[in-house]
């Protein structure tokens, strides 16, 4: 099947020509037809099968005759993030440059004064943000009662960030005749029963099975202490064929200290994270989009948002929190029938986590090395936050004696009394130098020992 014989408008056919594009990928064959005919459709698609020009195309083409007005958009869409608003932005301008359709951009982290003198001049599309759209909405510069399409984009991320009530609340200032396409990579219940209670008979849509992991990506479990993540980072960075990557930590100080550190060891790395202003983020993606930089470190932020080609890597530092999170993340890199690998390092405290992603996929995936008891003094991360009660006084690790205790001569003597002696380390299986096997008989690594593996295991 060909655009072509999907009853594309011509001019979106030559735009489509133009950016190399001739065949549509299956999401795009399911939906695209439905739009048209202007019915509600739930789709539901992993990460780059092209599910966002499956909407934009067909919008295009729905909203090509009809005329603005000042404050009233006549389509919706909306996303959970910066980045994916800016992303469905960049499709517009590039399917519909033959088309005269306005567009308006609502996003934070920007001036509005920009926004609401586009939205004034009557916008045909609008992408916006739940948070900014609620507050222009709640400020009297919008009005949503002309809205003929409403887009709601990664469903199931706007559940992850709670997004669900605001959704719920924009829904309701919509008109009822109104056709709303619902997409997303998973069906969790919360987004089915929004479905439920907001669209009208819809057509559902699978391309594939919710939250499967593509299969053009080869994926690796790498078994690591805390303290040795970064030397593994390294020597993987420099023996893997890396073109470029991105480098998914859970926390924001992790994603700028790690970053830092590549630099300092002279890597080209840039960084993405939800502390950096829009203008910044947009510089760094650039960047990253050019070959400027061929690292990028990110937090969660960036793994629905980025849509860069040619990612040949994505290296998990920290093991996501959310299994949905780690389909998401690999997700960046073979995208449009390309190759690619993902690398997850695995802690002690991370096993419960890769238990529920490799439930989620379905499969096992392979594990490097074997799982290495913490260095003295290192704290065990675990995988997920966990918040701890407050210790009683009877189990308070410091008494009030040995508090008094540090300002005094005897200071260390009381210190190296009261401080628990660590746990002993666990064995390794040691390389045998000979044969470059290692020497356990048991559950370990039992095939060549592979260069990288020897920073942070037995060598």
């Amino acid at each position: 099947m060909r655009f072509a014989d999907i009853g594309l408008s011509d001019e979106l056919l030559r735009a489509l020509n133009e950016a190399g594009y001739d065949a549509p990928t299956p999401i795009q064959a399911a939906a695209i037809p439905q739009v048209q005919m202007m019915r509600d459709i739930i789709a539901i698609a992993q990460t780059g099968t092209g599910k966002t020009a499956s909407f934009v195309l067909p919008m295009i083409d729905v909203l090509a005759n009809g005329r603005a007005r000042a404050r009233m958009p006549r389509s919706l869409i909306l996303e959970p993030t910066r980045e994916l608003a800016a992303q469905v932005a960049e499709n517009f301008e590039k399917y519909g440059k033959y088309h005269k359709l306005s567009m308006a951009l609502l996003i934070g982290g920007v001036q509005m004064g920009d926004q609401v003198k586009a939205l004034e001049k009557g916008v045909d599309v609008l992408i916006a943000t739940p948070g900014r759209l609620m507050d222009l909405f709640e400020r009297g510069k919008i009005l949503l009662t002309g809205c003929e399409m409403l887009v709601i984009d990664e469903a199931d991320r706007m559940l992850d960030m709670g997004f669900i009530p605001d959704i719920e609340n924009i829904c309701t200032k919509l008109p009822t005749t109104r056709q709303t396409l619902l997409f997303s990579a998973t069906m969790p219940p919360p987004i089915k029963k929004l479905a439920d209670k907001f669209l009208s008979n819809p057509k559902y849509i699978e391309v594939a099975r919710p939250a499967t992991a593509n299969v053009n990506i080869e994926q690796f479990l790498v078994n690591v202490t805390q303290m040795k993540k970064r030397d593994v980072l390294r020597d993987l960075l420099r023996t893997e064929k890396v073109s470029n990557a991105i480098v998914f930590c859970n926390r924001k100080t992790t994603v700028r200290e790690l970053n830092a550190s590549l630099q300092r060891h002279g890597f080209r790395s840039g960084e993405i994270h939800g502390d950096i202003d829009q203008a910044s983020r947009q510089k760094q993606l650039e960047a990253f989009k050019n070959g400027d930089i061929n690292l990028l470190v990110a937090s969660d932020v960036a793994a629905r948002g980025l849509d860069v080609k040619g990612v040949s890597h994505v290296f998990n530092f920290d093991a996501p929190w959310h299994p949905d999170d780690y389909v998401h993340r690999i997700g960046r890199t073979g995208r449009a029938g390309a190759k690619g690998k993902a690398f997850t390092f695995v802690t002690k405290g991370d096993e419960e986590a890769i238990e529920s992603i490799e439930k989620l996929i379905g499969n096992k995936i392979d594990r490097l090395g074997k799982i290495e008891a913490p260095a003295e003094g290192e704290e065990l991360v675990p995988a997920k936050r966990v918040r701890k009660a407050p210790a009683s006084k009877a189990t308070q690790p410091r008494s009030e004696a040995y508090e008094a205790s540090t300002k005094g001569p005897e200071s260390k003597a009381l210190r190296e009394k009261a401080v628990a002696k660590p746990a002993p380390k666990a064995e390794m299986a040691k390389p045998d130098q000979s044969s470059g096997t290692a020497t356990s008989g048991d559950d370990g690594w039992n095939g060549p020992l592979p260069g990288f593996l020897s920073v942070g295991f037995g060598g």
